[in-house]
């Protein structure tokens, strides 16, 4: 039986944090989480409890932006110390990875509170022989960011959803990573041996983009996709999957069901299921009424269910949250809905005929590495 490591992470409901523990999620034969609340940093006995529970703490609750700079500064680096002076409490001495930012070497004070922080953890470690490796991260982004707050992406996605037209302040160019990316790269120093170390480390970026060539691609996949229902070219592991995949997760949910254009003569009918830029794999099920299929997510996978025949519920939720979005389908008007990555899925034959559902995903099946996860809606 394998011992799993018991991992906490600061931060937990954050951009990251909760991509991280999404992420530790589909790792659950090697990691145990350990759950984190924003009030632990408020209440010392909770806090002391979470330390000495944990293995590994990954912190990475920080504020990012304030009018006031001072209070970020503040802020981060007190978190910090709240976090210390548990550990030194309880005598636990967890290996602790620090996330930090390629801002440290920037003349602000949330650079400096980055830098600052880490030099708190590196202290402790060295006087009580702690393991703790920083992370310099650069330019994160990824589905669900903040708008005005986690990224210019998670800004742009926004306003032009919302059609609005972003404006390029600076066209530099950006070192990135895929927040994907980056859940493994923590992933992979939580499963190395803990050793009395202190070390940093430079996350390499992934891509490098100027802010105008992101812009351009946003503003396709807005003429291709939401005004047009077809895919952009998105290949497997690119940074225009993950760029697509973030953009998406900022469409309104009500945006679905999406009906074909249903062409009829003394025939029959003639539907247009799937334009695509891209390859993928094509499939479909039959489904006897009150059956369901699914309960399952995708981290990386575009997918369409498109119900040409019967009576379907289709309904999502996003893991680790509670509202479950329904959508009603009939394939006397034939319609689609796109599957979010981490949203598990199903879809029920709520009628009393045989329901006939076609679906695309953009990459073929691979049993080695499926990228499908059970969860119930």
């Amino acid at each position: 039986m394998v011992n799993k490591i018991k991992v906490g992470i600061t931060g937990q409901g954050g951009f990251m944090g909760s991509h991280l523990y999404n992420f530790l999620g589909t790792k659950q034969e090697v990691i145990q989480h350990v759950e984190f609340k924003r009030d632990f940093f408020q209440n010392e006995s909770q806090l002391q409890n979470f330390v000495s529970t944990c293995d590994v703490i990954i912190h990475i609750a920080a504020m990012n932006r304030h009018e006031d700079q001072h209070v970020i500064y503040n802020t981060n680096v007190n978190l910090i110390k709240k976090l210390l002076d548990a550990c030194e409490a309880t005598k636990s001495n967890p290996k602790i990875v620090f996330s930090s930012s390629t801002q440290e070497e920037n003349d602000n004070l949330y650079g400096k509170s980055k830098r600052d922080g880490r030099k708190l953890f590196e202290d402790w470690a060295s006087k009580v022989g702690a393991s703790v490796t920083s992370f310099i991260i650069p330019n994160v982004f990824g589905p669900f960011g903040k708008p005005f707050y986690n990224s210019f992406i998670a800004t742009f996605c926004h306003q032009i959803i919302q059609g609005e037209k972003p404006t390029v302040i600076n066209d530099s160019k950006v070192n990135l990573i895929y927040i994907n990316e980056l859940s493994k790269a923590f992933y992979d120093e939580i499963l190395k041996p803990k050793t009395k170390s202190i070390q940093s480390f430079v996350v390499p970026h992934t891509s490098s983009k100027n802010v105008s060539e992101i812009l351009s691609l946003l503003e396709d996949f807005k003429k291709d996709y939401v005004d047009n229902g077809q895919v952009p070219k998105v290949n497997l592991n690119s940074f225009e999957l993950d760029l697509f995949n973030t953009f998406t997760s900022f469409i309104p949910k009500d945006y679905f069901p999406r009906k074909f254009v249903k062409h009829t003569d003394n025939r029959g009918a003639f539907v247009e299921i799937m334009r695509s830029d891209t390859a993928g794999q094509s499939s479909y099920s039959t489904t006897v009424p009150g059956i369901t299929r699914g309960n399952h997510y995708h981290t990386r996978k575009v997918e369409r269910f498109a119900v040409i025949k019967g009576k379907a519920s289709i309904k999502l939720r996003k893991i680790n949250t509670d509202e479950v979005i329904e959508y009603l389908l009939d394939g006397d008007e034939p319609a689609y809905v796109d599957m979010p990555i981490w949203h598990t899925h199903n879809i029920t034959n709520i009628g009393n005929t045989e329901l006939i559902t076609l679906f695309w995903i953009n990459e073929s099946y691979n049993p080695d590495d499926a990228d499908t996860y059970f969860v119930e809606v």
